[in-house]
């Protein structure tokens, strides 16, 4: 019988370990830039075409590589990182399993450029598969400059597999803005298909955030600082006014390095704890500092994870600095039960004269003498057991009180006040809105009481799938276009539901970087802060997307119709209850929301007598 097992091919086993490695172009993304911050690297330039699918380059300013180095770096298990297993626990650097450039060589069509300070000539080398094809000097900048071309070439079903444009860009992003925010000390740039996405300088920890997601995430900021025997914390948490309903902008740095960690993530929401809204996520950007021989990095292919000798003491530490940074900086509720209001007083304007209060008084005036009071122009409220409402006072009670209660007062005039007690009308009015919330019908058997916001969401949401499947929409246009800019995460987002979020009857354009122009809205819509809106939007959607799993078309749809649905608080005129009302009965599923949720109870009169048993 002969042999059955065999030794794969280099090539073979650089193909199956790019699955691990190089799952999709973020991955790659992830590699290169990494390799040009271990170089030393002040300069890093990343280049995109087709979400990564038609190229990738990145550009660094790094110490380069010399001709044997060039042509060793894409050996399997070939690094500079680490020379025995002892380095395996000190560890600072990125990358230091080599096979990055391995894996990435195997599955795509690579050209790379490098020259070292001191070298006059660089070395050019490409790859395709596995195989050299060119290996020359060059002239070329310091550095290293690196194009992958062409990604899965050689492996259609993976190709296949990858994800539309937009959703794999947002991917690169997610990677671009990891490493950029771990070193604010090196200046990256990004263009994507020709415009460039990011151009972040030089700065401070909070600049580089701010550079990233924009400006207005200066006011949503905390500093975080905190020195122990175990480890150094710095950073910045998110106020908790500013906490959102899906998890955004929450990142973890250790020694410079991204991980993810559903331990310490636990420890940072039991801080926020009675501070922030249920099923909300505050951000948060944690920078730890570690003696690398009390951790592993060494546990996942893509380095994401990492075990803690002392996972304990860290998330004591973390909790409790985070309390303290909250506490510290005043941005928890409070109040000073010790000091009287009554006593806060804005100080005077320049200028301004000081008039010192003068009090008053009748030393003649006697409550108890009517004839007295009368003169005076005094009527105490208890001179007369009851005194009739002026009609417009009636008036008044009537709109407060007909809506909520169904009690008219209109007659009052007409009706003598007999005995101190007032005699209430029943109106024929039978529909109602109830604390601005609900909305209460009459039945024969009983009542029944709509959730206002529910009703609409559902109304809203049958639309959207309506003109989603028809391509059918309806838009009002702006006087003015209103333009509003995003960070450029969110407008990666923004871009997956361009199409869905025009046929809706939003008329939008770009406008320049990470901004578009909205010249028209859904004719019913309700809403006029467009940037809440959108963002709320964006929000909801990447909810629907990770934790759903939701199709594009229902997504947008859902996370469309419970932004722009009426709120509770909101007080409807009566023909809006009733046309609301309509609506909502006259939908496919008119009883529940796409989650599932009742968007009205019935309450039979049955119900009613047993509650008086």
């Amino acid at each position: 019988m002969s042999n059955l097992i065999k030794l794969l091919p280099d090539s073979v086993a650089n193909q199956i370990a790019a699955g691990e490695v190089v799952q999709r172009p973020a991955s790659a993304v992830k590699e290169l830039l990494e390799n040009s911050i271990d170089s030393g690297a002040t300069s890093v330039q990343l280049i995109i075409k087709d979400a990564g699918k038609t190229l990738i380059q990145v550009i660094d300013n790094g110490c380069g590589m010399s001709e044997t180095d060039a042509r060793m770096c894409f050996e399997r298990h070939a690094t500079s990182k680490i020379t025995d297993t002892k380095d395996l626990f000190s560890i600072r650097t990125k990358g230091f399993r080599g096979e990055a450039m391995a894996s990435i060589a195997a599955v795509a069509q690579v050209e790379m450029k490098t020259k070292m300070i001191s070298e006059e000539l660089g070395t050019k080398i490409e790859i395709e598969g596995s195989k050299i094809t060119v290996q020359e000097p060059v002239q070329t900048k310091d550095g290293t400059s690196i194009a992958i071309k062409n990604l899965f070439f050689n492996i259609p079903a993976r190709r296949n597999f990858l994800k539309s444009i937009q959703v794999e860009t947002r991917h690169i992003i997610d990677e671009f803005e990891r490493v950029a925010l771990t070193h604010p000390e090196v200046t990256f740039q990004m263009i994507n298909n020709g415009s460039e996405t990011f151009n972040l300088p030089v700065g401070t920890l909070r600049q580089r955030i701010v550079g990233v997601f924009g400006k207005n995430f200066n006011q949503k900021l905390v500093p975080l600082d905190e020195k122990t025997s175990i480890m150094n914390l710095t950073g910045f948490i998110g106020k908790p006014d500013f906490a959102k309903k899906t998890r955004g902008e929450q990142f973890f740095f250790v020694n410079k390095r991204f991980i993810k960690n559903g331990y310490l993530h636990f420890a940072v929401m039991q801080a926020y704890q009675d501070l922030i809204a249920h099923k909300s996520y505050p951000s948060y950007f944690i920078y730890m500092e570690i003696d690398p021989a009390s951790i592993d990095i060494n546990i996942h292919p893509t380095k994401t994870e990492i075990k803690f000798e002392d996972e304990k003491a860290i998330y004591a530490i973390l909790n409790s600095a985070v309390k303290q940074s909250i506490g510290k900086y005043q941005v928890a509720p409070s109040l000073d039960f010790e000091q009287e209001t009554s006593f806060n007083v804005d100080p005077p304007l320049e200028g301004q004269d000081i008039k010192i209060p003068q009090i008053k008084v009748n030393p003649n005036f006697n409550p108890f003498d009517k004839e007295t009071s009368k003169e005076k122009g005094y009527s105490p409220s208890f001179s007369k057991p009851f005194s009739k409402p002026e009609p417009s006072q009636i008036r008044a009670l009537d709109r407060m009180y007909q809506n909520n209660a169904g009690i008219s007062f209109e007659n009052l005039d007409e009706n003598p006040i007999e005995d101190n007690k007032l005699i209430a009308v029943q109106t024929e009015k039978k529909i109602f809105q109830v604390h601005n919330r609900y909305i209460y019908s009459q039945l024969k058997s009983g009542y029944v009481l709509i959730d206002q916001q529910r009703a609409h969401e559902r109304i809203l949401y049958e639309k959207f799938i309506s003109s989603l499947e028809n391509q059918v929409n309806f838009s009002q246009q702006e006087l003015f276009p209103i333009q509003i800019e995003f960070s450029s995460s969110n407008f990666a987002l923004l871009k997956e539901i361009w199409e869905e979020v025009k046929v809706i009857g939003f008329d939008i354009s770009e406008f320049g970087k990470n901004t578009i122009s909205i010249n028209g809205v859904p004719a019913d819509i309700k809403e006029t802060d467009y940037q809440k809106l959108f963002e709320n939007i964006i929000e909801q959607f990447k909810n629907n997307k990770d934790q759903l799993n939701l199709d594009t078309k229902e997504s947008v749809a859902r996370s469309m119709a419970r932004n722009m649905s009426i709120k509770k608080g909101k007080q409807l005129s009566e023909r809006e209850i009733i046309q609301l009302t309509d609506e909502l009965f006259a939908c496919a599923q008119p009883e529940y929301l796409p989650n599932g949720k009742r968007t009205f109870i019935t309450v039979t009169l049955s119900e009613i007598e047993k509650q008086f048993k």
